[in-house]
């Protein structure tokens, strides 16, 4: 381990031509820097030095690959930022490489972890009641039964974890028969069949909405057992209903019903193949690449290799890597998904008047990242070095074990939505500037790139991965960590989101028209 006043960068590959400053709190003009040049002028944490000079129009490297070109000359020892970097043209979706895939990691075996087995074959790794709404009006009536619920009905359920409403914006006032409606339907309809929720299907309705139940849940949408013959409808407009507190009785009353089955349920043993992890960051940094997206690869390596689900997604922070995709894709099927689903969202962006350098934020330049190409290189390496064994587009449920690419917007909140529908029953998400993220129908991971922040919200961060970058332990160590980590929360270890009871609200991805 280096003494904290040692001037520190991380170079990731012997071709680039620029470094990242670890130092806390930067290094000032004049460091000499081990092995490198001497700063011309004080660098920032995570921002990237010249390595040499780098007359303008030079190919800036970090990963071995170009993030973009100098727009003004920078001599060695120079900041590298986002004001003298052009950013590169997006790569073309033709003539990308054909599928090489990497062969299939060796199995993993002898690790298991305490789940909820579900009548479809699915596990949860918590045991929660979830009411689906149909429509936005119907959530402040929710939002009421739940407060209900909790007080004067949970006490007596000990083995339920909690109760959670489904809601979101979406219902009414949207142009319902569109095409690209039927991305927010099915992602209502699959949030509702979450592992976590035990196969129990309760709705609250309005009653006049265009989304109305029988459309959200068709005949067949769910498994039916010889305890539940459909889903469990309560509708607000129904003329029984004479008063606000008859509508939260109805309520109340239908979800005793689903409490006394969810708390039969006990924990059981489970194989690592019963879970499906979603990866995702937000609130990155320089570091992301570094420390905490390498060891999240590395983990969903050891998972994959225990025959488990891994869902990475965030369209515009894949985008500059879609040549490595199709390489790793496991087939050419799978290929032509990835190119098909990137090219759909290029189209639906383009639509707004806008592309992928759109992404970033201030929080992400602050924190070293100059453009989308620099922050897509370290956010990819979350998905491993394995095979991509297929694509699911937003909305769509996870079909099958392996390494999934699950297309969806790179916003938080949406892309931890989709996920959910997905079937994702354990949620990974990297973070170096901070945020607190979190989701009630399923527990979140946080892990921190840098020590500093590790430091200052330790009781937010689960796994430091900090350490990385300042030589305490090394990728394949956190990985494990991490790996050991998610058996843990899976089994019924609080994460600090759930101590603190911590979630953001879920957000439905409409490329619909709204009326």
């Amino acid at each position: 381990m280096n003494a904290p006043d040692t001037p520190r960068t991380i170079r990731i590959h012997p071709d680039d031509n620029v470094a990242v400053v670890v130092n806390d709190g930067g290094l000032p003009a004049g460091t000499a820097l081990p092995g490198g040049p001497t700063l011309v002028q004080t660098v920032p944490q995570g921002h990237k030095v010249a390595l040499s000079d780098l007359p303008a129009g030079t190919a800036v490297r970090r990963y071995n690959v170009v993030i973009g070109h100098t727009a003004v000359d920078i001599p060695a020892g120079g900041w590298v930022n986002e004001q003298r970097l052009v950013m590169p043209e997006a790569r073309s979706l033709q003539g990308l490489p054909a599928p090489q895939p990497p062969a299939d990691l060796p199995p993993l075996e002898g690790h298991t972890f305490q789940g909820y087995r579900n009548a479809d074959g699915s596990v949860g790794t918590r045991n929660l009641l979830a009411v689906t709404t149909t429509v936005q009006c119907v959530a402040g009536v929710l939002e009421f039964a739940v407060e209900r619920i909790k007080k004067e009905l949970l006490p007596h359920y000990p083995n339920v974890d909690g109760v959670v409403g489904l809601t979101h914006s979406y219902g009414c006032g949207v142009a319902i028969d569109a095409p690209d409606a039927i991305i927010p339907i099915r992602t209502v309809r699959n949030l509702a069949s979450n592992p976590n929720f035990g196969g129990e299907v309760m709705v609250l309705s309005l009653g006049c909405e265009k989304l109305q139940p029988e459309r959200l849940l068709p005949p067949g949408s769910i498994p039916i057992s010889d305890e539940r013959q459909g889903p469990d409808v309560v509708v607000l407009q129904d003329e029984k209903h004479v008063g606000f507190m008859s509508m939260i009785d109805s309520i109340l009353t239908q979800a005793k019903t689903h409490l006394e089955r969810l708390n039969r349920r006990q924990r059981e043993t489970c194989p690592v193949s019963e879970l499906v992890v979603g990866v995702q960051c937000g609130g990155s940094d320089a570091f992301s690449g570094v420390t905490a997206n390498p060891a999240v690869g590395f983990a969903t390596d050891l998972l994959v290799r225990a025959g488990a689900t891994v869902m990475f997604s965030e369209n515009t922070e894949v985008r500059d890597a879609v040549d490595q995709l199709t390489r790793r894709a496991a087939t050419q099927a799978v290929a032509d998904a990835i190119v098909r689903e990137l090219g759909w969202y290029d189209a639906y962006l383009a639509r707004g008047q806008a592309d992928r350098s759109a992404n970033t934020t201030p929080g992400n330049k602050k924190g070293g990242l100059s453009n989308i190409a620099e922050k897509a290189m370290g956010s990819i390496v979350k998905s491993g070095n394995g095979p991509i064994h297929g694509v699911i587009g937003p909305g769509e449920k996870v079909n099958r074990k392996g390494l999934i690419f699950a297309a969806t917007p790179a916003s938080d909140f949406i892309c931890g939505t989709l996920q959910l529908a997905a079937g994702m029953n354990l949620h990974v998400f990297t973070t170096g500037r901070g945020t607190p993220y979190g989701l009630a129908e399923c527990p979140v991971i946080k892990v921190a790139t840098r020590n500093d922040l590790a430091r200052r919200w330790h009781d937010l961060m689960d796994v430091n991965a900090g350490r990385i970058a300042s030589g305490e332990a090394s990728i394949d160590e956190l990985g494990w960590e991490l790996f050991h980590r998610m058996l843990a929360v899976a089994s019924g270890e609080k994460t600090w989101a759930e101590k603190w009871g911590l979630h953001n609200d879920l957000v439905l991805f409409n490329p619909a028209p709204i009326t």
